[in-house]
């Protein structure tokens, strides 16, 4: 477990690695915080002693254990609430939400996007803009910096549509995704698109940032509608390195997706 404690410039966010994983800590009304995904708790428990802050809500993007491993002992050691979008697999889950739910967090709201794809119940968590703050979506596996995250419960259409309904957020919101794939993202769209030399540029930064132990977040709606190759399934050059020119986006992206199965 790392901590990165530059990471507080962007909108507050501490973000805390463990292994590929990222958690993250965000602190409101000064003292209290929520954390995003604690796949692990020791981290987590750490960063809040050294900054004073009580912890009061867990939130939890999917059922998956590696981002639900934390919770049991955040619940017994802080007592706080834990807010998921499937009670069934989220077993200490005291709150279930859906698609338009608001959580409010001092002077600040959170609305529960649905995003079903990389598992059927799947939500994002979007944190509204404010007094000079851009705004910030955290995606667990359904965005990643350069990439998103693998159909496991739904067809590759219904995740599109949810990527889709992410890039329709202000393009100055922050992402803060599940997992630090992005090298091997952008390694992937190089072989479609061997010259593109946006996407070069992002294989460097973020190999310089794996090479100094610093996250890859967050990026932005913004950057990665102009990069992420799965969000670019509707640009007709993307379409014709494919060999799919004037297929639909839904086809072009369920082809991506194929092709990075088989990456890696």
């Amino acid at each position: 477990m790392s901590t990165d404690p530059s990471a507080a410039a962007a909108d507050s966010v501490v973000v805390l690695t463990c292994g590929d994983n990222y958690i993250y800590v965000v602190p409101y009304d000064q003292q209290r915080a929520f954390v995003v995904d604690p796949s692990e708790a020791g981290g987590v428990l750490d960063t809040l002693t050294q900054r004073g802050w009580t912890l009061t809500t867990v939130l939890v993007t999917h059922h998956h254990g590696d981002h639900t491993g934390g919770i049991a002992t955040l619940k017994k050691k802080t007592g706080c609430q834990v807010i998921a979008p499937d009670s069934s697999g989220v077993s200490r889950s005291d709150r279930c939400v859906a698609e338009g739910d608001a959580l409010v967090f001092g002077n600040r709201e959170v609305t529960v996007l649905a995003t079903p794809g990389h598992t059927r119940t799947s939500v994002c968590f979007y944190l509204s803009p404010a007094s000079g703050h851009p705004g910030a979506v955290w995606t667990g596996d359904t965005l990643f910096i350069g990439g998103c995250g693998r159909p496991m419960e739904c067809d590759s259409a219904v995740l599109w549509n949810s990527l889709a309904k992410l890039a329709a957020l202000p393009d100055q919101t922050l992402i803060y995704c599940g997992h630090n794939y992005t090298a091997e993202n952008y390694e992937f769209a190089l072989t479609i698109e061997r010259d593109n030399p946006a996407t070069r540029e992002r294989l460097r930064a973020a190999q310089q940032a794996d090479s100094e132990g610093r996250p890859t977040v967050p990026s932005s709606i913004a950057q990665e509608k102009a990069t992420n190759i799965f969000l670019r399934s509707t640009d007709p050059a993307l379409q014709k390195a494919l060999g799919m020119d004037g297929a639909s986006p839904a086809e072009v992206f369920a082809e991506l997706r194929r092709r990075k199965n088989r990456f890696g």
